[in-house]
């Protein structure tokens, strides 16, 4: 049976001499794997590079509840990226969040609010012109929102430090040595107050940044099964320096 649905691709993979399968967070399926055959040949419908990290589609698929592998009837890039892909600091940002993304989203089932965040996040950043170096940091912690554990801030103001085990901001050292205490406290409790609505605001010198993304990396390990090491990371910290 045809359905359409949005979709943002997350990772692809080759398979024989010209085809790849290409893992997509669907609008209407959540996460799904498609084989899309002849990607590799001169003249191919699908070509690769409608297939880079965090591209946002319309689709007509053909959907099976067997978790197997679908198939793609129609693809197209909508809305097309103009910035992101050509742009250096863009595409190393879209590249650190589409592996943490693939880390992070497991569900073969549709989340709609999850699946809109990311969509429009992706729009934003194509668009964005000031606070580039925060997007990544500020797109996490948003995220989490939609993964289970945003932090409760309802303290923060008057908290030393933030618990990261329970995700809770307090005035008083956790016996966990997973916590953050100041100033890292207080410039995490920026990036919740500020959000996309005032990046360029959010005032973080180049190695607090490095800090709080190898945090934050930590806060989602402890909260998402079987997460594991991200790498991409290193790069992006190469080009924001």
């Amino acid at each position: 049976m045809l359905h359409k649905t949005r979709g943002i691709v997350l990772k692809q993979t080759d398979y024989g001499e010209t085809s790849v399968i290409v893992q997509i967070f669907t609008e209407k399926f959540g996460l799904q794997s498609y084989i899309i055959n002849g990607v590799k040949k001169p003249k191919a419908k699908i070509t690769r590079n409608m297939l880079q990290a965090l591209h946002l589609l319309d689709l007509v698929v053909y959907y099976k509840n067997t978790g197997a592998i679908q198939r793609i009837k129609e693809l197209k890039n909508v809305p097309m990226l103009q910035h992101l892909p050509y742009d250096v600091v863009k595409s190393s940002i879209a590249l650190f969040l589409n592996e943490v993304l693939y880390k992070a989203i497991k569900q073969q089932t549709p989340d709609e609010q999850l699946f809109e965040y990311i969509f429009r996040s992706v729009e934003l950043l194509d668009n964005l012109k000031e606070g580039l170096a925060n997007f990544h940091l500020v797109f996490m912690v948003g995220l989490t929102r939609y993964l289970g554990f945003y932090p409760d801030y309802s303290t923060a103001a008057n908290a030393d430090y933030f618990d990261m085990r329970n995700g809770v901001f307090t005035r008083y050292k956790p016996e966990s040595p997973l916590f953050l205490s100041p100033p890292h406290t207080q410039n995490f409790y920026q990036l919740l107050q500020h959000g996309f609505d005032n990046l360029a605001g959010i005032k973080l010198a180049a190695d607090e940044r490095r800090y709080l993304i190898t945090r934050l990396l930590e806060y989602y390990a402890l909260h998402i099964e079987g997460f594991g090491n991200i790498h991409s990371h290193e790069v992006l910290e190469e080009v924001l320096s």
